[in-house]
């Protein structure tokens, strides 16, 4: 499998799952991105990133959609079923090394339920 055609299973893309997600997922918040989760039936895990214009200009906004997307793939094979998740980066998202980045992506995560103990 393509990283392309495996990249379409593990994040959200339909307006609709976004806003059922919206509508029903649990808000947390850190310093460095919002995120909603929302239990589902789907099986696996799914993903969305969500950059408003407020954000920045379009180069800042594809840039930090594009890291939480490489975060979101190094966690694939960790992330427990039946979840879907909406990840709102902040602007300090960009200031952060991308190392702790993912160690506060990865502690979230796991603090929620939503990784399993197997490090890959």
């Amino acid at each position: 499998m393509s990283r392309r055609a495996g990249d379409r299973i593990l994040f959200l893309r339909a307006s609709r799952d976004i806003e059922f997600v919206k509508q029903h997922g649990r808000r947390l918040s850190t310093a460095c991105f919002n995120l909603l989760v929302c239990k589902t039936e789907g099986g696996t895990s799914r993903v969305g990133i969500i950059v408003g214009r407020r954000f920045g200009i379009a180069v800042r906004r594809n840039r930090v959609k594009r890291v939480f997307r490489e975060l979101t793939r190094q966690v694939r094979n960790e992330l427990t079923s039946n979840h879907a998740l909406l990840v709102f980066p902040k602007r300090d998202a960009l200031t952060l090394p991308f190392q702790e980045l993912k160690g506060l992506w990865q502690t979230t995560l796991r603090r929620q339920g939503l990784l399993s103990g197997r490090e890959v």
